[in-house]
């Protein structure tokens, strides 16, 4: 794919990018006004800040959550934006809060422990002491070998995890060859666009036929078992999150599942291998809300003013939640701060888009998108056993991008399949060349909450960004911290969101649509 590259020259006016669309403007005067006041009024890490050290993390139906959209739609509405508003869906589940949490090591020597309760987990009902025993349970049989044997034990049942040397950095950007790999991939396949999430389980170790976990954890109520010790998936002392399926109000009885740090995690196995009993004292004290067992999307817009095309939309978005054990900042404060600075940049600037330029910010992504298409549903489309159903808004909605892949610099479009709009976003992306933006690539990426606009055949994009530490460190972990942003980096990705929202409501006509079938 040939990339257009600007040539930094000192442009007025309207640029017509030639000669891949003749008819493709872009507002580079606009675009330069955008850039100077993300890059010298920046307010994108002051709300990032805001989001990660005042009220993070973010899980999703926590009463920190509510209180960090309590701030948002204040701070919005600060700003003039208009139609402000909470937009309740559900039911989701109990909120949950991890009060207090102490992990020990106790015999054979004191050592402290890397360690954290999984979401929804129980608590410890107090300090729990107890021995560590390894057991396996491979099949409904092991139930009758270990009854009786188990009373007042922490349970390791997950292999130890293997850890290797890092010999390369933590933190990367994308060279050249990796982005031109990129935009030379050819379009995907039906099967190869199936999209996939990993798994939200709690215990590992043994099958995962049905209801077997269920029925361990019934096993381990009944034999009084104080928990369950699982791996961490990251090393480095990092503890990678995962969840129980406790967030159900009327979810059966269960036992603590705690995330040991991988390399803790190992020291325990050895010295039990060794038939040295090691005792370990835990306290972990979890509240469950139950109050309200709805959770919200956030939403703010500036109005169009084109009396023929105000009642369009163009859609800007990130999920507002996170996992528990971080602060939620580069999953996803990062795009969230992204998208609330593209708003106060547009607004700042006092511009009148001709469409509508709307926020949303989305709670209930990390349990399946589910904010995300419950708006999608609500307002736009929904399929159901005789296909796509579409409202009218569906056939006035422009455009939806998303920022989820932590807070690297974005570097270019996933076009999700979507090869008309590649014309479009060069002359978009001309603006930023200079800056690194130039890559196209065909290729469809999964996992966030683009796919709920595009599962109904709608434009929906993501970003491609510089990994930075995002896959390594940060990604649902307990370092998903302020200090793994980087300010410039933010401050670009804000330009580029605004720039790209006033584009699409500028433009005259439509974006190309994939096939909605």
């Amino acid at each position: 794919m040939r990339m257009l590259r600007w040539s930094g020259l000192a442009l007025l006016g309207t640029l017509t990018v030639l000669p891949l669309s003749a008819q493709e403007r872009v507002d580079v005067a606009t675009i330069e006004r955008i850039k100077t006041e993300a890059m010298e009024r920046s307010q994108v890490m002051d709300i990032m800040s805001w989001l990660t050290d005042v009220h993070g993390p973010r899980l999703t139906g926590s009463p920190i959550t509510k209180a960090a959209g309590d701030w948002a739609i204040e701070t919005m509405k600060g700003w003039g934006l208009e139609n402000v508003h909470y937009e309740w869906w559900g039911p989701f589940g109990r909120g949950w809060v991890a009060d207090h949490f102490h992990a020990m090591m106790t015999a054979p020597h004191p050592f402290q422990l890397i360690a954290y309760p999984a979401a929804w987990s129980v608590g410890t009902n107090g300090v729990a002491t107890g021995d560590v025993v390894r057991i396996a349970i491979d099949s409904v049989a092991d139930f009758d070998r270990l009854k009786g044997t188990l009373r007042g034990k922490w349970v390791m049942m997950d292999p130890v995890p293997t850890i290797e040397a890092h010999w390369q950095p933590l933190a990367t950007r994308f060279t050249d060859d990796a982005l031109a790999g990129m935009a030379a991939v050819q379009p995907p396949t039906q099967a190869q666009q199936a999209a996939s999430r990993g798994g939200r389980g709690a215990f590992g170790g043994g099958p995962r036929g049905p209801n077997m976990a269920q029925l361990r954890t019934e096993f381990f109520v009944n034999e009084g078992v104080l928990g369950v010790l699982v791996p961490s998936t990251r090393d480095g002392g990092t503890l990678r999150a995962a969840a129980t399926g406790n967030r159900n109000p009327d979810a059966p009885a269960a036992v603590p599942s705690i995330i040991v740090a991988g390399e803790h995690y190992g020291r325990i196995s050895r010295l039990l291998e060794k038939q040295i009993p090691v005792t370990v004292e835990i306290d972990s004290r979890v509240r469950f809300t139950d109050g309200d067992l709805r959770s919200f999307n956030i939403l703010g817009e500036i109005p169009g003013t084109d009396p023929a095309l105000k009642d369009e939309v163009v859609m800007i978005g990130a999920h507002f939640d996170s996992w528990h054990m971080g602060t939620g900042a580069t999953d996803n404060g990062a795009g969230s701060a992204t998208m609330l600075e593209a708003m106060r940049i547009l607004k700042a600037l006092d511009l009148k888009p001709r469409r509508t330029i709307r926020i949303g910010l989305w709670t209930g992504e990390e349990q399946g998108l589910i904010g995300s298409r419950q708006y999608v549903a609500a307002h736009l489309a929904s399929r159901d056993s005789t296909g796509l159903q579409t409202m009218p808004a569906w056939q006035k909605f422009q455009a939806y991008f998303n920022v989820d892949n932590g807070g690297g610099k974005i570097r270019g479009v996933f076009q999700q399949s979507n090869p008309e709009v590649a014309p479009i976003f060069e002359a978009w992306m001309q603006p930023f060349n200079a800056g690194g933006m130039q890559t196209l690539t065909i290729t469809n990426t999964g996992g966030t909450d683009h796919l709920a606009f595009d599962g109904v055949g709608l434009p929906g994009f993501q970003f491609i960004q510089d990994p930075l530490e995002y896959g390594t460190r940060t990604h649902h972990t307990n370092m998903d911290v302020y200090e793994r942003i980087q300010p410039d980096d933010m401050k670009w990705n804000s330009a580029v969101l605004a720039a790209f929202a006033w584009q699409a409501a500028q433009r005259d006509g439509q974006l190309p649509r994939k096939d909605a079938r």
